[in-house]
């Protein structure tokens, strides 16, 4: 046993053992959107990191508090100018490295003399794409999880994406990705133990039951997680909601009305519209991506076929269908529309403004014991009748399902 516990031991620590890649080179960036602002921060990281302010300034600074300095060139003297500079000693920065901040005034000159001041000073070099991140990840300031958090906070429009990109970015996927890590290790080390020792040592009986039930358990937990991250992935690039119907149904109208403005053509004309239009919307913090189809019918028409064809991709793949049809149109439905119409459809009775109501209501009846969606709403493009209601009711869709 002593052997079969030295081994596994040594497993374990080989597993955990995480080693730091070495960079000798120190970088610099601007870390703030280019272009005209109040301020610019420039950020400096690597063992040199410390050359910036003395070359670049006069005056020691004291670690993490903010002092406020002229910025000189490192050759010349000439000042650049004047601004806040924070000094990060390592590991206690965002790199885990040495560190340095400086907030100056967003000029586009400005900005370019200190650049250009950084690239004089001996191995200073300006970053890559994402390698300030990359270094933090390298030195175990951040997990890949946090990483992909950190970006998605960066790329987040929403309210919605904000609070998810956020608690990832805070280590709310390390958590579970550690104690699967850790137990997987285990069940690998024990494996390996009793391929190596088991007819040697006097191994535990029932190692390997015990390794095939947790194994077992992890497949059930990670297969449960992954399950619920296809809803982040959805939030993430933003819940595709595709309008389709029949042609002169008010789907274009319905599409500028919400975004208020002349996203789409609107036209008497049967099948103006010919291909996708996409516009984003923030739906009360939800990211949706309303996407205007092809009016659906059989056209001899070679660019209006294709239209379609596009259009019916874009419905099987969205998340949540929205089938537009005109209430002046009684309960006749195109076949090619019927056929898509499904449990995951929300049917709108457009053009209420154009029948009474006794004859809207027979008429939602009738559709809903025709087609295979319970979901009906009605409303009015062209007076906006109902577009608040049909938002609201969209609303909690959203919030019954993300």
């Amino acid at each position: 046993m002593h052997r079969f516990s030295s081994f596994l031991f040594k497993r374990l620590h080989h597993a955990c053992n995480v080693t730091t890649l070495c960079r000798p080179e120190t970088i610099y960036a601007l870390s703030t959107s280019p272009g005209k602002a109040g301020v610019a921060v420039i950020r400096v990281s690597g063992k040199n990191a410390k050359r910036v302010i003395e070359k670049m300034t006069t005056s020691p600074v004291e670690p993490r508090m903010a002092h406020f300095r002229r910025i000189r060139h490192p050759k010349t003297g000439q000042v650049l100018d004047r601004g806040l500079i924070l000094w990060f000693p390592g590991p206690r920065s965002f790199t885990g490295e040495d560190s340095v901040e400086l907030q100056i005034h967003g000029g586009n000159a400005v900005v370019k003399g200190v650049l250009e001041a950084l690239r004089e000073i001996e191995d200073f070099r300006m970053a890559e794409q994402g390698e300030f991140a990359r270094r933090a990840f390298d030195n175990n300031k951040l997990d890949l999880t946090e990483l992909e958090g950190l970006a998605d906070l960066l790329n987040a429009e929403t309210e919605l994406q904000r609070k998810l990109a956020l608690q990832q970015a805070e280590g709310g996927l390390r958590v579970p990705y550690e104690k699967w890590r850790q137990e997987i290790i285990h069940c690998m080390a024990k494996t390996e133990a009793v391929i190596d020792f088991g007819e040697d040592e006097n191994i535990e009986e029932g190692v390997m039951d015990e390794v095939i039930r947790d194994v077992r358990q992890l497949y059930t937990s990670i297969s449960k997680h992954l399950d619920d991250s296809h809803i982040g992935e959805i939030v993430r690039s933003g819940i595709h909601v595709a309008i389709m119907g029949p042609p002169n149904a008010g789907k274009s109208t319905l599409l500028n009305r919400l975004t208020k403005r002349e996203a789409a053509i609107v036209s008497n004309i049967p099948g103006t519209t010919r291909d996708i239009v996409e516009v984003k919307l923030d739906l009360a913090g939800f990211p949706v991506v309303l996407c205007d189809t092809a009016g659906l019918r059989e056209s001899s028409d070679v660019i209006e076929m294709e239209g379609i064809k596009r259009a019916k991709a874009r419905i099987d793949i969205s998340d949540i269908k929205i089938c537009m049809l005109s209430a002046e149109q009684g309960e006749s439905i195109d076949p090619m529309v019927e056929q898509l119409i499904d449990d995951n459809t929300y049917v709108i009775l457009n053009k209420e403004d154009a029948v009474s109501q006794q004859e809207l209501l027979d008429l939602s009846e009738r559709i809903r014991a025709k087609v295979k969606s319970k979901n009906i709403w009605t409303m009015s493009c062209k007076t906006g009748l109902g577009v608040d209601r049909f938002l609201a009711e969209l609303l909690n869709v959203l919030k019954s399902r993300y």
